[in-house]
C-alpha cells in the first residue's frame, strides 16, 4: 500500500505527491472521491490484473493476425 497527498487540483486533474521522496503523479480528479480536498492523504493499492492482461494480449494477437492477413 502506498501513500500520497493531494498536492492540488488542475481542472478535471489530480497532481498527487507519492511516496516518501514526494514523485507528481497526475491523476484523473474524477476517480478520486468528491469529499476530498487538496492536502488531504489518499492509501493506494495497487494489484497485477491478470485476467485484463490476458484479454489485452488476446487482442493484439487478433489483430495483429488481421494485419498480417491483409498485407498477402
Amino acid at each position: 500500500m502506498t501513500q500520497a497527498v493531494i498536492d492540488r487540483f488542475e481542472g478535471k486533474k489530480a497532481v498527487l505527491l507519492v511516496c516518501d521522496d514526494e514523485q507528481k503523479v497526475i491523476f484523473p480528479r474524477s476517480e478520486l472521491p468528491n469529499e476530498l480536498s487538496e492536502g488531504d492523504y489518499i492509501k493506494i493499492e495497487i494489484s497485477y490484473d491478470e485476467e485484463a492482461t490476458r484479454e489485452a494480449v488476446r487482442e493484439g494477437a487478433g489483430l495483429l493476425r488481421e494485419l498480417q492477413g491483409r498485407n498477402k
